[in-house]
C-alpha cells in the first residue's frame, strides 16, 4: 500500500502540470500544500495499519507460545501432583505399619509387665514361706538348746542328774535303761521343750470360685468398656470398695483426690530427706513429714502427692498411701482394657479385677506392706 500511495504521488504532480499550463503564483502554493496534506494522512493510514497488523501478529505468537508454556506447566503440575500422591500413600502404609507394630508392642509389653508381677508375687510367697520354715526350725533348735542347758545345768558334783549319768542309778534301773537311756532322756527333755515351745502352722490352700452375678457384670461391661459409673459392674466396685477406700477423715481432700484419681492426674512421690518445698497452703492442711494431711493424725509421711498441676503437695502416712495406690492400680488395669491393650481371656482378666479389688479391701482395712 505505500508502494502505490508513493506512485500516486509522483504521478499526481504530472497531471496536474498537463491541465494548468501556467499557474500562478497562488495556485502553485496551494497545490502544492494540498499534495502534502494529501500524502501526509495517507502516510499516517499506512503506518497505522501495518502497526496493527504486527500488533495484531505479535498478539497471535503471544497468545501461542503462552498457550504451549501453560500446557507445559500444567503437564509438570500434573506429574508432581502423581508423585505427591504416591508418596503420601506410601507415608500413610508407612504409618500404618508403625501404628500396628506400637500397639502389638505396647500389648506384649503389658503382657510381659503381668508376667513378671505373677512371677514375682510367686517368689514372694515362696520366700515367705521358706521364712517361715526357717523360723519354725530355729525355734526348734533354740527349744533343744535350752533343754540342753536345763539337762547340764541340773548336774552337778553335789548332785548329779542321774539321768545324765546312769552309773550312777541302781542296777535294776541301769540294767533297764542299758545301752541308751542317756539318749532316751535327752530326746523326751528336747521333745517336751520343743513341744512346748513351738507350735505347729495349719496348711491352707486358696480356693477360687467365680461368682456369677460378678461375672455377668464384667462380661456385660467387657462388650463395650466404658469408665462411665452408670455401668452396673462399676457402680458396684465404686459402692463396695473404691468409695470406702477413698474416704478419708477429711472430706474435701479426699474428693478431689478421688477425681484426681478418676482423671487420672494424680502424682505420688517419696519424700526427699533434704529441705522439703514450701507450699501454698496451711500446715494443717497440707499435713507434713509428721502429720498426714488426709487423716489428720500425727504420722511419718514418707510420700507426699500432687492434685493435677496445682502445684500444692499434701503429705500423706503409708496407710493412706497404700489405699490410693490401691485405687489407682484398679484404674490403670481397667484403663488398659477399654484401650484393648489386654489380650487375655475373659476369665482371666475377671480374676485380675478379683485381685484388686482384694487390695482395695484389704487396704481400707489397714492392711499394707511396709517399705524397707
Amino acid at each position: 500500500s505505500q508502494a502505490n500511495f508513493e506512485e500516486d504521488s509522483q504521478e499526481q504532480p504530472a497531471v496536474g502540470h498537463w491541465k494548468t499550463l501556467m499557474p500562478s503564483k497562488g495556485s502553485k502554493e496551494e497545490l502544492e500544500t494540498g499534495c502534502q496534506d494529501v500524502g501526509g494522512v495517507d502516510e499516517t493510514q499506512s503506518a497505522e495499519r501495518l502497526n496493527m497488523s504486527r500488533l495484531r501478529s505479535s498478539s497471535v505468537e503471544i497468545r501461542e507460545k503462552g498457550s504451549e508454556f501453560l500446557k507445559e506447566e500444567l503437564h509438570k503440575a500434573q506429574k508432581e501432583l502423581k508423585l505427591k500422591d504416591k508418596e503420601c500413600e506410601r507415608l500413610s502404609k508407612v504409618r500404618e505399619q508403625l501404628e500396628q507394630e506400637l500397639e502389638e508392642l505396647t500389648a506384649s509389653l503389658f503382657e510381659e509387665a503381668h508376667k513378671m508381677v505373677r512371677e514375682a508375687n510367686t517368689k514372694q510367697a515362696a520366700s515367705e514361706k521358706q521364712l517361715r520354715e526357717a523360723r519354725g526350725k530355729i525355734d526348734m533348735l533354740q527349744a533343744e538348746v535350752t533343754a540342753l542347758k536345763t539337762l547340764v545345768i541340773t548336774s552337778t558334783p553335789s548332785s548329779p542328774n542321774r539321768e545324765l549319768h546312769p552309773q550312777l542309778q541302781s542296777p535294776s534301773k541301769a540294767g533297764f535303761r542299758k545301752g541308751h537311756g542317756r539318749n532316751k532322756s535327752t530326746s523326751s527333755a528336747l521333745v517336751s521343750a520343743a513341744s512346748q515351745n513351738v507350735t505347729p502352722e495349719p496348711v491352707s490352700h486358696e480356693c477360687k470360685e467365680v461368682d456369677s452375678i460378678l461375672f455377668a457384670e464384667f462380661q456385660a461391661w467387657k462388650e463395650s468398656p466404658t469408665l462411665d459409673k452408670s455401668s452396673s459392674f462399676l457402680d458396684r466396685i465404686y459402692r463396695e470398695d473404691i468409695g470406702p477406700c477413698l474416704d478419708f477423715t477429711k472430706q474435701e481432700l479426699s474428693e478431689l483426690v478421688r477425681v484426681a484419681v478418676e482423671e487420672n492426674t494424680l502424682t505420688i512421690e517419696p519424700v526427699a530427706s533434704q529441705t522439703l518445698h514450701v507450699v501454698k497452703m496451711s500446715a494443717e492442711e497440707c499435713g507434713g513429714p509428721k502429720k498426714c494431711a488426709l487423716s489428720g493424725l500425727p504420722r511419718t509421711c514418707k510420700h507426699r502427692i500432687m492434685l493435677g498441676d496445682s502445684g500444692n503437695y499434701y503429705y500423706i502416712s503409708p496407710s493412706c498411701r497404700a489405699r490410693i495406690t490401691a485405687v489407682c492400680n484398679f484404674f490403670t488395669y481397667i484403663r488398659y482394657i477399654q484401650q484393648g491393650l489386654v489380650r487375655q481371656d475373659v476369665e482371666l482378666m475377671y480374676w485380675e479385677v478379683m485381685r484388686l479389688r482384694k487390695e482395695m479391701s484389704l487396704a481400707k482395712l489397714g492392711f499394707y506392706r511396709s517399705e524397707i
